[in-house]
């Protein structure tokens, strides 16, 4: 970039800053609590009626929408990144929300009418699926927008809302942190909404009318975001590479340099002196990792002032490689729990189904039983906001009580116990359901798997989310946030692999010759085999997470200081004294 163009990139984006110097903070959040709490009402009915619209008015078996759900789900998540990489390199995070808002709108929309035109409803064939031709086309059209929408949506809005705090004073940063808990309350009141109403409205009077609120709810949502536009501190992205392609370069120098060896002096490495990014930071080098260092190598009798970008990297741009490779074991290790999250959305939806619904003289639609536990997180939330948070506080010194992979720790945790309560509670129904299948159990014997889970949720969700936020780089924040729901994404995936595997494996080995979840008729399925694997499987799972986080080196910033540098930190579950300093002020982000 020519130095003209860079001087006039940097007073622009100075301009930019300090016309948001009296905006931010939680009046403009409000605005953004808004969409989330609107868009989820829509988007999680939308999720738990879909199993049985499937079913019933699709003509999918038990196996294929289960997986049809999953993997949508997984889709959704993993589309966050397209969304992530936009909003850190092109247009601002405020309008990636808009763009994506609208494609999410006109998802539901088509959804709405697939549901209403009986037309466009397959005739039953006793297959896995029975739709085709134009039928076909109109159902994965529907699915791909709304996947798109919702992915781009949950992509750049948690990193936008987070950019409202201002992190180079205590206050903003004890703040922030507070932003994200109440981001998942607004989610889950929402969520609560759609589940009581929504799907209600959709069981009783026909799933078109859950889709068709659900468009209304986006509609609204992205209309009250739009209002707060005049509160809201809006960031130009930095005019650089994207971060794949700074990330790329990265790696592919190290490889071509592998040969070389690195300086003694590690000052030898390029450092750009006039550090012309517009985050105003360098990042000091640190030893993890020193392969990539090679990156950084300033070749023999050339001045890195001549050298092409692909050239040479400097130190900074190779330590922020470097802090992405970290959290991707993490990403990983909080896969299975998102698996074990899918179950409660597509078979725990079977099992209600043949429960007793019925809660005194009112029918509980079986698509509602997960509104115990958005009801828990609901209260829970702000008692861990006003009540653990400044208790821990006062042990750990810590800005949030614990720290963030502690948080997610304790969800890991958490998810077993709701695995191992899941099987048990699935031998329950299936025992009473062959001695009596006129007097099923009650419906509410499932809230004890769904309300676990959602404090599990309630920590790992939040965790993470502020986990990715606070240690990317400042022109990676949307990328990194997207991590989150890229887990989610992978464990959708896995939960449709699992299930389709198990199937094979257990239909040869076991003496009835059938897979553990097939078929129509769940009483004649091991679908409590299948909860306990996944219990196992998550308990070796919390071993590795365990052994990841402790091993992990959070990245410690110094107050007023344009250096950092990484501070191995032993993480626990239980609470440990642990700090974290504040970050510097940041002129711009990306």
């Amino acid at each position: 970039m020519g130095e003209e163009k860079f001087t006039r990139y940097k007073l622009l984006s100075k301009i930019s800053f300090k016309s948001t110097e009296h905006k931010g903070g939680f009046r403009s959040s409000g605005f953004i609590f808004g969409l989330v709490a609107l868009e989820n009402m829509g988007f999680i009915s939308t999720i738990l009626i879909m199993f049985t619209y499937f079913m019933e008015d699709l003509s999918f078996n038990i196996p294929g929408a289960a997986n049809t759900v999953t993997n949508f789900m997984g889709a959704a998540f993993l589309l966050s990144i397209i969304s992530a990489f936009i909003s850190d390199t092109f247009v601002s995070r405020f309008y990636t929300v808009l763009i994506f808002g609208v494609v999410e709108i006109v998802g539901f929309t088509f959804m709405t009418i697939q549901a209403h035109d009986t037309s466009l409803h397959p005739d039953p064939c006793g297959k896995k699926s029975c739709i085709g031709g134009m039928i076909k086309v109109m159902f994965y059209t529907s699915l791909a927008l709304l996947a798109l929408g919702c992915g781009g949506v949950r992509g750049a809005l948690p990193a936008f809302g987070a950019d409202q705090f201002d992190t180079s004073t205590p206050k903003g940063l004890k703040t922030q942190g507070s932003y994200f808990n109440w981001l998942l309350l607004s989610t889950t009141l929402g969520a609560a909404v759609g589940v009581i109403g929504f799907v209600w409205v959709g069981t009783n009077h026909g799933w078109w009318w859950c889709f068709c609120l659900s468009t209304i709810g986006c509609v609204l949502g992205l209309c009250m975001f739009l209002l707060g536009k005049p509160f809201y501190r809006i960031q130009i992205p930095v005019p650089k590479d994207s971060p794949f392609l700074s990330i790329g370069r990265v790696i592919a120098l190290a490889i071509n340099n592998r040969k070389a060896k690195l300086p003694e002096n590690p000052e030898e490495l390029y450092e750009n002196d006039t550090n012309k990014d517009f985050t105003g930071r360098k990042l000091t080098r640190t030893r993890q990792f020193s392969w990539l260092d090679k990156a950084a190598i300033v070749p023999n009798g050339s001045k890195p002032s001549e050298l092409a970008p692909w050239e040479i990297c400097t130190v900074t741009q190779v330590e922020e490689v470097k802090i992405i490779i970290r959290m991707l074991p993490i990403v990983l290790s909080t896969v299975i729990m998102n698996t074990c999250l899918a179950q409660l959305q597509t078979f725990s939806q079977a099992q209600g189904n043949i429960m007793n619904k019925k809660l005194g003289k009112l029918e509980f639609p079986a698509g509602s039983i997960p509104v115990i536990p958005l009801v828990f997180m609901s209260v829970l939330l702000p008692v861990y906001e006003f009540v653990f948070v400044p208790f821990a506080r006062k042990f750990t010194k810590h800005p949030q009580g614990i720290t963030q992979l502690q948080r997610v720790g304790v969800g890991l945790v958490l998810s077993v116990m709701s695995m191992g309560v899941a099987g048990i509670v699935e031998v329950k129904r299936r025992n009473q359901s062959r001695i009596n299948p006129f007097e099923p159990i009650s419906l509410f014997w499932l809230s004890f798997q769904y309300g676990i889970f959602g404090v599990a949720d309630m920590f790992t969700l939040v965790g993470l989310l502020e986990f990715f936020y606070k240690e990317a780089p400042v022109g990676m924040r949307s990328l990194a946030t997207s991590f989150a729901w890229i887990s989610m994404s992978l464990g959708y995936f896995l939960s449709s692999v699992l299930v389709d595997s198990l199937n094979a494996v257990t239909k040869r080995v076991s003496p009835s010759k059938k897979g553990w979840v097939t078929g129509y008729l769940l009483d004649k399925n091991n679908l409590n085999l299948f909860y306990w694997f996944l219990a196992v499987l998550s308990l070796i799972n919390f071993a590795v997470y365990l052994l990841l986080a402790s091993m992990y080196q959070y990245k410690k910033e110094d107050d007023g200081l344009l250096t950092t540098e990484m501070a191995s930190t032993t993480t626990s579950i239980a609470m440990v004294s642990t700090s974290e300093n504040l970050e510097p002020n940041e002129d711009v982000k990306g």
